[in-house]
């Protein structure tokens, strides 16, 4: 996927969170990446701590990278937080290839997430 065409498809991306959060302004990489780390974790609570917050982005990140195969999601822990484990070494990147590769996975994320409301209207 070239440049312009994951620009495109993050801003589209970027509003549809914009709209299903009823905000004013597109979120940025972190606010995907915490709002994919609470879609992964299940559940919702209306504060989070700092660290519960880093623990979510954290969670997003492996949860977009376990689509390419870096991380391997091994289980959720007795209070229902997934953990992953990394299965293979990160391409070396500059930050922004890192943000690149971190946009075409949430890409393909809301793309399949799209995909499965599609089919449960169906049932």
């Amino acid at each position: 996927m070239e440049d312009w065409q994951i620009d495109f498809e993050w801003l589209h991306v970027q509003n549809v969170v914009k709209d299903a959060m009823q905000r004013e302004t597109l979120p940025d990489l972190n606010t995907v990446l915490f709002l994919i780390g609470i879609q992964e974790l299940g559940r919702w609570q209306k504060n989070f701590t700092k660290e519960e917050k880093q623990d979510l982005m954290h969670i997003g990140v492996c949860s977009l990278l376990s689509q390419k195969g870096y991380f391997e999601f091994l289980g959720r822990d007795q209070d229902g937080w997934p953990h992953f484990k990394q299965v293979l070494e990160l391409p070396a990147a500059n930050t922004f290839e890192q943000e690149q590769l971190l946009k075409r996975c949430a890409i393909d994320y809301f793309k399949g997430w799209v995909d499965e409301s599609k089919n449960d209207e169906k049932l």
